[in-house]
Order: C-alpha cells, then structure tokens, then sequence
C-alpha cells in the first residue's frame, strides 16, 4: 500500500520529473496541473507565485536529491562539499533549480538554512574564539563556495566538471580560512 502524499508534496514532485524534459521557465501550471492530475487553480492556492514554487522546488530538491552529508570537521565538510558538486553534476537540471532559486530574493521563511547552522557549529568547535560576527561571514563565504550557485557559475561559466570544481572550492576556502587569525583555532 503507498503512502498517501500531501499536494504539495505531488506538485513539487510532479515539477521534478517535468524537469527532466523542460527547464523550469517552460514548466506551466497548466502543464503542472495536468501531470499532478488536479486543477491550476490548486497549485496556485499552494504556490501563488512561480518565485513561490521555485524557492519550494528548490528546498524540496535540496532535501530529496542533494541531501548534504553530516559534518563536524573542515575536513568532513570539504568532503560533503565535494559529494554534492558530484551530486550536482549528475542531475544538473535539479542543481540548476538550486542555483536559480538561491538567486531570487527570499519568499518564504528567513531562517538561516540548515547549512548556515552547521557551518557556525562547525565553526564554534574549529575557531572557538572567533568573535560571532567573523563566524557569520565565514559562514556565509563557505556557504556559497559550497552552493549549487557556485557550481553553476563555474560549470556554466567556464565549462568546468565536479572535480574541476571541488579544486577551486578547496582554494577558495583555504582563502577564506588562512585570514582567520592564528589564535581563534582550537589546539589540538
């Protein structure tokens, strides 16, 4: 017996697969309406804006099919970081969705993403002494290096492949950490 899914749920699954064949901006409600088997109107009462169901698209792909790996260590982290460029380059139509979306301004909650949370923990642990607001903007600066955003603009920019990105996301956060002052990182 299949579980029952919520409608949401349906049309942010629904727009999955119709990715497959289109790219967001050609994915209509119609279409959308059609593939779920419910009414246009429905999906505008759960999205009323495409920003709306692309920020939802967005976080639903997130959690279903780039799933970021658990971490504790810069070490563990690169590692999740590099997992999921490799993730990205083998559904870039899905990556490219997170990419987009990271670029429109927020629609929905303003909490910091579960990423934000880790890196700061991460943070926390490696950098004891680092004042909140430098660990904000470290945070920040590895967040994006590790994005779909930034795998986009360097596989489209500059046709680059996973590794290729994982090389460049490896020197931009031995960049962002070598101005950390010596003393803020936990001794061993």
């Amino acid at each position: 017996m299949e579980e029952p899914v919520d409608t949401a749920t349906a049309i942010l699954a629904s727009a999955a697969v119709l990715l497959r064949e289109s790219t967001f901006d050609d994915i209509s409600y119609r279409a959308l309406a059609d593939e779920v088997g419910i009414s246009e109107r429905t999906i505008y009462r759960q999205y009323p804006t495409r920003a709306h169901l692309l920020a939802a698209l967005s976080n639903w792909i997130e959690q279903t099919r780039f799933p970021l790996p658990p971490f504790v260590t810069i070490a563990d982290f690169r590692a999740a970081a590099h997992e999921r460029f490799r993730a990205f380059d083998a559904l870039p139509a899905y990556a490219y969705v997170g990419a987009r979306a990271s670029a429109i301004s927020p629609t929905l909650d303003t909490e910091p993403a579960y990423i934000t949370r880790a890196i700061e923990a991460m943070l926390e642990v490696a950098a004891p002494t680092l004042n909140r607001r430098d660990r904000q903007r470290v945070a920040a600066s590895l967040r994006y290096f590790s994005s779909s955003m930034f795998w986009a603009r360097l596989r489209a920019s500059f046709d680059l492949d996973a590794d290729d990105i994982c090389d460049a996301f490896d020197r931009a956060v031995d960049t962002v950490l070598a101005r950390l002052p010596e003393a803020t990182w936990a001794k061993p």
